[in-house]
């Protein structure tokens, strides 16, 4: 496999990741993408992988017009090649200048993709060093928490186990890409992930199922902002704030 070593490519500290199912009935999606970005996300993720494709295209580019009035990064989850989904070959979606494609765990051959972005999901150590090894720009690790959004997915990290499977993996590669802490990220402890050695948190539930969602992010930019000023430099390609 070629490293693609892009290293240029940054998601920011907060990326909220989409999900319909859980926005509250008579709200739409885009309404709390919209709140979400006013609330100071560096990103939006959109999943939402088995919706038809002429509406998932139509549900990005919406996003896109949104993302690009805010300043923010659109990244995109990688849709699939199989009728099942389990075994489909990744794919760029309709490319969008600037935009970013996310991988599933399983996706291993980066050199399908063509993007400005390119992050992938991670569980642990192997994962996070074969994200190093292709030259990714970002990654999610999860779930570090119990989640709602996926319940009995795990088992969690937590606070020790995030801070451990992070240790490990830098001393196999001293660089990692800038690494999202995902599952059960909540506004209380999204600074505590940071601590534990987060570049930043990847949020779905918290943001989507809010009230509040403007609201709701703007507490997790804050309190990822304070952790990351508390924290001294580290040689690695962690996002800008």
């Amino acid at each position: 496999m070629t490293v693609r070593g892009r290293g240029a490519g940054r998601v920011g500290r907060v990326l909220v990741v989409t999900d319909r199912a859980q926005v509250p009935p008579g709200r739409d999606l885009l309404d709390v993408v919209a709140a979400a970005l006013d609330g100071g996300a560096d990103g939006i993720l959109v999943r939402e992988r088995h919706l038809p494709d002429a509406q998932r295209a139509r549900l990005v580019e919406a996003t896109a017009v949104l993302c690009a009035e805010a300043g923010a990064l659109l990244v995109v989850a990688a849709p699939l090649l199989g009728p099942s989904g389990m075994h489909g070959a990744p794919r760029s979606p309709r490319p969008i200048q600037g935009a970013g494609v996310h991988l599933r765990s399983v996706d291993v051959d980066v050199d399908l993709v063509s993007a400005a972005v390119v992050g992938r999901s991670c569980h642990g150590v192997a994962d996070l060093v074969r994200a190093a090894d292709d030259g990714l720009d970002y990654v999610t690790l999860s779930p570090v928490a119990a989640s709602a959004s996926k319940p009995g997915y795990g088992p969690a990290l937590g606070y020790e186990g995030l801070r451990t499977t992070l240790a490990t993996a830098r001393r196999v590669r001293r660089t990692l890409p800038a690494v999202l802490a995902l599952g059960g990220v909540e506004p209380h402890d999204a600074g505590r992930w940071v601590g534990a050695g987060a570049d930043g948190v990847a949020v779905m539930g918290a943001v989507m199922r809010a009230s509040d969602p403007r609201a709701t992010t703007r507490a997790l930019v804050a309190a990822v902002d304070a952790a990351l000023a508390r924290r001294p430099p580290r040689d690695s390609k962690a996002p800008a704030t």
